[in-house]
């Protein structure tokens, strides 16, 4: 090839370098322009306030129930069953006749089982049942009575009294303690916000995690006199039911 030619072409390569290039260099400054909506987006982080609260409630109770027992031994199972289901007739007429309905007394528990009695020299088997109510009384200040009616008819024990909350009242109590933790959520991202130079702007999500009822159990009772007749009867004291919550709530956040 003439040495003019050579000098062109090696001229030409020069060129299109340069232009490649000229090329990348404008590229390069393109992607990295800060008008890029890229860039302007890693600026702009979300903040939020994360916290748990608790929240209670308390109340006088509305509702009772009542645990009565009946009980028998024989040296036989059918003694004992028949001896049962005689109680049972006489305690279910009484509590029926002072003014529960059938659906205030059902069985909690029903069994009869066969044991042996503990002296060296006893080769003989005893039977023993016992049938265990739960009655429900809506008048709290009516237990002691209900009580003494089931005894009188037959009922050899009180296993336990417990207060507790209408379905009505409960639903009340926990709209309550929901409403307190709220507010002991609110409290504590302020104080949050306020230590961190950040100002709580709303909430994002909220969640319950519990919710429990605490019932009041009552286990030892007292006789008291009765002014009209002087015969003992049975008093109840009764305690406040509460309910206890517990949320999760996340509120956002910015800068103050």
């Amino acid at each position: 090839m003439p040495r003019q030619r050579r000098r062109l072409a090696g001229l030409g390569i020069a060129i299109l370098v340069l232009l490649a290039g000229c090329a990348g260099v404008s590229g390069t400054v393109a992607d990295g322009d800060s008008s890029s909506p890229e860039v302007t987006g890693t600026n702009d982080l979300e903040r939020s306030i994360e916290v748990t609260a608790e929240g209670e409630a308390s109340a006088e109770p509305d509702r009772a129930t009542v645990l009565l027992a009946v009980e028998s031994a024989a040296s036989d199972a059918g003694t004992v069953r028949s001896d049962l289901a005689e109680s049972d007739g006489a305690l279910r007429s009484a509590l029926y006749d002072w003014g529960l309905s059938e659906d205030d007394v059902r069985t909690e528990r029903y069994d009869i089982r066969q044991t042996r009695e503990m002296r060296p020299d006893a080769n003989r088997s005893e039977y023993v049942g016992v049938h265990v109510y739960a009655v429900s009384v809506d008048d709290v200040d009516a237990v002691g009575e209900v009580i003494d009616v089931a005894v009188d008819a037959g009922a050899d024990g009180v296993r336990q009294v417990t207060f507790g909350l209408s379905d009505e009242r409960a639903d009340e109590l926990r709209s309550e303690a929901l409403g307190d933790a709220m507010d002991n959520a609110h409290a504590e991202a302020d104080t949050l916000a306020a230590n961190a130079d950040l100002e709580v702007t709303g909430v994002y999500t909220v969640s319950t995690t519990n919710v429990r009822t605490i019932p009041y159990a009552a286990t030892a009772l007292a006789a008291e006199a009765d002014d009209a007749s002087g015969a003992p009867r049975t008093g109840i004291e009764a305690g406040d039911v509460d309910v206890s919550v517990s949320i999760r709530v996340v509120f956002g956040a910015e800068r103050a």
